[in-house]
């Protein structure tokens, strides 16, 4: 980091009045200060590091109070860095501002079969952090076990499940899964039902596995109650809210079975509760038009469940499904596998976690295992002229939200406080130009005097908050995405 670019950085710390999600800022101007482990942990354990600035006081409204001695400042830093497992390699930038001298130091982000990066004084368990906004976060047990799992190549889709005898399997379904594997696998043709059974991953040493169970089992729940599906239609923008009678749930199911029944039964509880607009073309001719693809609906809740996190620290959470008025969301456990970026979701071939259970879903024709499903529900939802679905990881947990553009928040919409205004235009992500459009200004002057302002004040945020810049930016009220 060059000087100029340390004393920017502190003026945006000013203006907003903040610490983000890769800037911490500690007051250094007496001594140095007691306790940097946790951020040293949060900012090595996230993908794009961060930024320690030592001199700037956030309890005296983010003054610059300086550093008491650079060079003994920059001593203890380093060594609270090598108090750390794996050891921090910081690299530090000083600078005058407002006539005090500040110091940086940038923490890099640790490959991902290294973290969690943790203090060696209390353990991987309590010394562990992860960054939530501009806070640190001790790691839950999940969350450290994750990164544990994906370094041991963990399988947990190829456990045993010695309580489910093989006569708790559909044979019918079986049987099509193997004489698929002896139709498009050419080596598997020739040996023996058990032996392939055991290549494919569908027993161990005769007993069945959780990708098995799944797959082929007569009721899954019988031994695993959460590895279902809660699905909900809800009458407001927000859980708990209740219609005019009271109630908080329009609809709601609890779906059981096996992978491709759960599937097949959580789009058609979809289908049923979306609601259909009319719509008369010009030469007078009547199309009916669904809240959202179905198409990419079903990628969606197939993504869930082959994609989800299937270990004994998650048996106990459900996939859910959340239709609100103007969105939907898909919640499964387990974050990304391996580290991916939730930017580039689509492009590449990422990590998979469950490639068992994904080659015998692919072997009776649920799945295609083709990296298809994430570019289908953007060209889906582009095609239905909707809004791209949002992509969120965050605590072990990742989220798909579709908006069905159905918030009629358009010119029509009282703009006498055009602050409040836009804040509703925002129950959606918005773009640059989408919001200069809608507050009739130019988009520098939307930007500057009410984008901006809204999310100094913490009423915006940004979709890519680490990319301010991106073209793919949007703004979204803070309620709506919190």
């Amino acid at each position: 980091m060059r000087e100029e670019e340390l004393v920017d950085l502190i003026r945006k710390v000013q203006r907003r009045q903040s610490e983000f999600q890769n800037t911490e800022l500690k007051a250094a101007s007496v001594d140095f200060p007691k306790r940097i482990y946790d951020t040293l942990s949060s900012f090595s354990n996230q993908d794009d590091g961060g930024v320690i600035i030592f001199g700037i006081s956030e309890r005296d409204g983010y003054e610059v109070t300086g550093v008491y001695d650079v060079e003994n400042a920059q001593k203890k830093a380093m060594e609270a860095c090598e108090q750390m497992e794996p050891s921090v390699r910081a690299i530090f930038t000083s600078a005058e501002v407002d006539g005090k001298i500040v110091l940086a130091a940038e923490i890099p982000s640790v490959e991902y079969w290294l973290r969690p990066v943790f203090y060696k004084g209390v353990g991987r368990l309590k010394g562990s952090y992860v960054r939530v906004g501009d806070a640190d976060e001790p790691m839950s047990e999940y969350e450290i076990y994750s990164y544990e799992a994906f370094r041991r190549r963990t399988r947990e889709d190829l456990r045993v499940v010695p309580e489910c005898g093989m006569d708790m399997l559909d044979q019918n379904r079986i049987k099509q899964c193997l004489d698929a594997a002896k139709r498009n696998r050419v080596r598997l043709k020739s040996l023996p039902d058990e032996q392939i059974m055991e290549l494919l991953g569908m027993t161990v040493n005769k007993v069945p596995t959780l990708a098995s169970v799944l797959t082929f089992a007569v009721y899954p729940q019988a031994w695993f109650p959460q590895l279902s599906i809660i699905a909900v239609s809800l009458p407001g923008t927000k859980m708990g809210e209740t219609d005019e009678d009271g109630a908080r749930f329009i609809d709601n199911l609890r779906i059981t079975g096996t992978i491709s029944d759960m599937l097949d039964e959580a789009t058609s509880f979809v289908k049923k509760n979306m609601r259909t607009k009319t719509i008369i073309d010009n030469n007078g001719k009547r199309r009916d038009k669904d809240e959202y693809p179905i198409i990419a609906v079903r990628e969606a809740i197939l993504n869930a469940l082959i994609h989800r996190d299937y270990s004994l620290l998650t048996e106990s959470s459900p996939i859910t499904i959340e239709m609100y008025r103007n969105r939907m969301e898909i919640v499964s456990k387990g974050g990304l596998y391996g580290g991916g970026s939730v930017n580039l979701l689509g492009e590449g071939r990422p990590e998979t976690r469950n490639t068992t259970l994904i080659n015998l879903l692919e072997l009776i024709d649920v799945t295609e295992n083709r990296y298809s499903g994430i570019p289908t529900m953007r060209r889906e939802m582009e095609r239905a002229n909707l809004p791209s679905p949002q992509f969120k990881e965050g605590r072990g947990e990742f989220r798909v939200i579709f908006w069905n553009g159905n918030e009629n928040l358009g010119n029509d919409v009282d703009k006498s406080d055009i602050l409040s205004a836009v804040m509703r235009f925002c129950s959606v992500p918005r773009s640059r130009d989408e919001l200069a459009a809608f507050c009739q200004r130019s988009r520098y002057t939307t930007m500057s005097t009410i984008v901006q302002p809204l999310i100094n004040q913490g009423k915006l945020m940004e979709t890519i908050p680490e990319k301010p810049k991106s073209k793919n930016q949007r703004y979204v009220a803070r309620d709506f995405y919190a």
